[in-house]
């Protein structure tokens, strides 16, 4: 069975192309801009816009979270920190298909007492939200689960020397990890100074481990002292954006571009530890539709951790970094409903990243590169983040020109994952049961 969809603008994670008509046959994309066969299920685009599966290159993420993803269209999320390895996937995911697809790091790279303790309950109770996840689940997947937390009731390895980074590293990629991440974060930023952080020698080890592996590395870092320690220590990425700007900078921009390292911003995180809810897109009904209450509540609130931040430095932090040819990557570092995490919601956010990225100075076409192609690029995803010939049929289709308004990205219409439809809106889109000249 072929199914045409005619008469879009086609982003193809590049550029706007020619072409108005794409084929999908099975998982994937048979053809882009070819003759739609007599027989084949024609979806009526009426003049919206036709883009690849969008990707959230940061989260920390669940079954309901890769669930809310794909409602805004996320197909795919690359989980930062987490239980969604390759094993944890065969373990958690098996027979679920309403969600989206996701990679992980496994657990991130950090001594005894260091990021993200700071974040999690100090009396060792698993957290409410882990708990409501567990009384949805098999007995099976709560097990899995459980394991993928435990970093949360201390029961992770400890990291504190480089023999230890070397072991802790094989058994992430033993776990079936995607990616390595370290973590490179004294606390200032987050409200808690003075976490322990790993010599650069034990870094240095992890990321040569990691690429002896054949994985690439990834460093959370929020400050330009820290990017440039992940920097020295060889990572191909930087999971956040630095939130101050110091008489450096340019010197800092110049060693990221010259690495050829990858940023994802997380400007959504980064205007949240400011102080700024994210309430602008929590009433905004494209998106207070799909959300639960508790998710609403989170985007209403903010990490408040760095006040005396301003995103005025971070714009212009961001549009450096792009100027000088950097791949700036889309990614939220989502994670669970809860207010002190709050600003951020799986999927929403990174539409309102995109919205960011634009406040910045990027156009709008290079924000949507940002969450299509340079994405999938630099994780090597080769089967998606594009709308070619032989690609996955990871599509979004939405109302209006994201291409020339970047919001129009959340008035979504249709999404499609490996060819199947996953949401659709009767009131826009037109489907013809047989094809009609």
């Amino acid at each position: 069975m072929i199914t045409a969809i005619t008469n879009a603008r086609i982003f193809d994670g590049e550029k706007v192309i020619g072409a108005t008509t794409v084929l999908i046959e099975g998982e994937k994309i048979v053809s882009v801009g070819g003759e739609i066969p007599e027989d084949a299920t024609i979806i009526e685009a009426n003049g919206g816009t036709l883009l690849p599966g969008l990707i959230d290159a940061h989260v920390h993420t669940s079954i309901e979270g890769l669930r809310d993803a794909l409602k805004f269209g996320v197909t795919t999320e690359l989980e930062m920190m987490g239980g969604f390895t390759r094993n944890g996937r065969e373990t958690q995911l098996k027979g679920v298909d309403d969600i989206a697809d996701v990679r992980s790091a496994g657990m991130g790279v950090t001594p005894p007492g260091g990021h993200p303790d700071e974040l999690m309950p100090g009396d060792g109770e698993i957290p409410d939200f882990v708990l409501k996840e567990l009384e949805r689940m098999s007995e099976e997947d709560r097990n899995a689960m459980l394991a993928a937390h435990a970093h949360a009731h201390g029961e992770a390895p400890s990291v504190t020397s480089r023999e230890e980074a070397l072991a802790f590293v094989s058994e992430q990629v033993r776990q079936g990890a995607d990616y390595i991440k370290i973590m490179i974060e004294e606390g200032t930023v987050m409200a808690a100074p003075g976490l322990p952080v790993l010599s650069q020698e034990i870094l240095r080890a992890a990321v040569e481990e990691a690429h002896r592996h054949g994985k690439i590395a990834i460093a959370h870092v929020l400050t330009a002292e820290s990017a440039q320690q992940a920097i020295e220590v060889g990572v191909e990425g930087l999971a956040h954006l630095f939130i101050d700007r110091p008489d450096t900078t340019s010197e800092l921009v110049s060693m990221i571009a010259d690495a050829n390292a990858f940023v994802t911003p997380c400007l959504v995180l980064n205007s949240s530890i400011i102080g700024n809810p994210a309430s602008r897109l929590a009433q905004d009904p494209r998106v207070s539709a799909k959300l639960s209450p508790e998710w609403i509540d989170t985007l209403n609130a903010s990490f408040h951790t760095y006040p005396q931040g301003s995103m005025e430095d971070n714009y212009r932090n961001v549009m450096d970094l792009h100027r000088a040819g950097v791949d700036i990557l889309v990614g939220t570092d989502v994670s669970v409903p809860v207010p002190t995490l709050g600003g951020l919601a799986h999927g929403a956010s990174v539409h309102h990243e995109m919205q960011l990225l634009v406040e910045a100075g990027f156009t709008p076409v290079e924000a949507l590169q940002s969450a299509t192609s340079k994405t999938a690029r630099r994780f090597g995803l080769d089967d998606r983040g594009w709308i070619v010939e032989g690609a996955r049929a990871d599509l979004v289709l939405v109302e209006g020109d994201p291409t020339t308004h970047i919001s129009d990205t959340l008035s979504i219409l249709e999404v499609w994952q490996r060819g199947e439809r996953k949401l659709k809106s009767g009131d826009h889109v037109r489907t013809i049961p047989e094809h009609t000249s």
